[in-house]
């Protein structure tokens, strides 16, 4: 589980550092907010697609090499991104450490799997829970403090250490269960054309969502039907498909799971990349200060996850997920009482109200996941699970890109915090449906 742990924090510890990096970042290669936003938008376009096909290379590979070697991948392109001659290429490395540090999740969840087997591991999820919530926690901290100490380069070459040692202990102590999925093992059964259209379905759907109010948003609205026929065509005929239309179909709670999901991170990093470019930018607090203000967001849920796992293991998902939604609904109502003048201990009571529904709603929802996917499809879902999680995120930059674009505003804020909170709402009533016990 340590080494797991250790794989499982660079996704969301990336994602969280960037937050108080886009400024600088922005200043040192000449471009706007709204352009830095790439560097958001490029992480969760190619991890919506990375996510779900690392996953499926887990049921097929092994999930302890496919672990590794995402894991390596993501040294490597992390070490080298401080040399990016440009914003364009610094873009790019983004996508790579996308794409490796896509892996670890969902070929943990299958090593999970392997040993805990259809029995729902409510303490293994939380451990993993911990883990990405520290490290998203602390990720605007100790990205405030890096980019304050040695600039934007320490975010990158922070992993490298990490990395190291999740290869170190992985390589010692990781088992190698088979394949999960007997059916169809090795680099041949891979379904390609299934990963390219699946890929050329939902960057458009992305790319929609980021364009939106552009005449190529409607150039690429046309191209999701086309892409979405020609993958459902080739997936249902195909024996061993890499987009499961079948399983889906089977099983619409894996369907409302990452339709919540998806909300529950838009939510979740709208306020999250909002809030610290606003206290930068409108309430005059440097990268440091704004870092430790909106630690709460993430850092809180380290103290609540072990009550989130074991009101899950006792009670299902649908408590945890009413009082998380709950909770987001509250928080949202209170962004809209923020203004440049606001005090910080007020500024810190917000946070931390945003910040305790995350373990609970993550939790509520990998439990309900977990038990209704079959064991040789664990890695997959797990993977098109966190897809999901990218839409969310990819929307949440677009319209911080949209509102923010020429510089942080408090009316922009408020705006933001009045969609959320609607949403939030409509989590509350969706979590009142769920049923009250899916755990075995």
């Amino acid at each position: 589980m340590i080494a797991i742990a250790l794989g499982t924090i660079l996704n969301p510890l990336n994602s969280s550092m960037i937050a108080v990096a886009l400024v600088p970042i922005h200043t040192a290669f000449r471009i706007d907010i709204g352009t830095s936003t790439w560097l958001v938008s490029a992480f969760y376009l190619t991890g919506a697609v990375g996510q779900p096909l690392m996953g499926r290379l887990a049921d097929l590979l092994g999930a302890r090499r496919v672990f590794l070697g995402g894991v390596s991948l993501a040294c490597i392109v992390c070490a080298i991104a401080p040399l990016a001659p440009s914003f364009g290429w610094l873009v790019a490395v983004r996508a790579v450490q996308a794409l490796a540090t896509s892996t670890p999740f969902p070929s943990g969840l299958g090593l999970i799997r392997s040993s805990a087997g259809n029995r729902v591991p409510a303490s293994s999820l939380a451990v993993l829970g911990i883990a990405g919530s520290t490290s998203a926690g602390f990720g605007p901290t100790i990205g405030g403090l890096l980019v304050s100490t040695w600039g934007w380069q320490a975010i990158f070459l922070v992993n490298v250490p990490i990395t190291l040692a999740a290869i170190v202990l992985g390589l010692r102590w990781l088992p190698a269960p088979p394949p999960a999925d007997q059916s169809a093992t090795g680099w041949s059964t891979i379904d390609l054309p299934g990963v390219a259209l699946f890929a050329a379905t939902l960057i458009p759907v992305l790319g929609v969502l980021l364009t939106l109010g552009t005449s190529e948003s409607w150039v690429l609205l046309a191209i999701i039907p086309i892409g979405a026929t020609l993958l459902a065509v080739r997936e249902l005929r195909f024996a061993t498909p890499f987009f499961d239309i079948r399983l889906l179909m089977r099983s619409p709670a894996i369907i409302g799971v990452f339709i919540q999901f998806a909300a529950v991170t838009f939510i979740f990093y709208s306020f999250f990349f909002a809030l610290p470019i606003w206290l930068q930018q409108v309430a005059g607090h440097d990268a440091k200060a704004a870092g430790l203000l909106v630690f709460p967001l993430t850092g809180v849920a380290v103290l609540v996850t072990p009550l989130a796992a074991r009101l899950t293991d006792r009670t299902g998902p649908r408590l945890p997920l009413i009082i998380g939604s709950t909770l987001l609904c509250a928080g949202s109502g209170l962004m809209l009482t923020l203004v440049p003048a606001t005090p910080v201990v007020l500024l810190l009571l917000i946070t931390f109200v945003l910040g305790v529904p995350n373990s609970f709603n993550t939790l509520g929802l990998q439990a309900a996941l977990y038990a209704a996917t079959p064991p040789e499809r664990t890695s997959w879902v797990a993977g098109q699970f966190q897809t999901f999680r990218y839409v969310g995120a990819t929307l949440a930059a677009a319209v911080l890109g949209s509102v923010f674009r020429h510089g942080a505003t408090t009316p922009g804020l408020h705006g933001i915090a009045l969609v959320l909170a609607i949403i939030s709402a409509a989590l509350i009533a969706a979590s009142l449906v769920t049923r009250r016990k899916q755990i075995a």
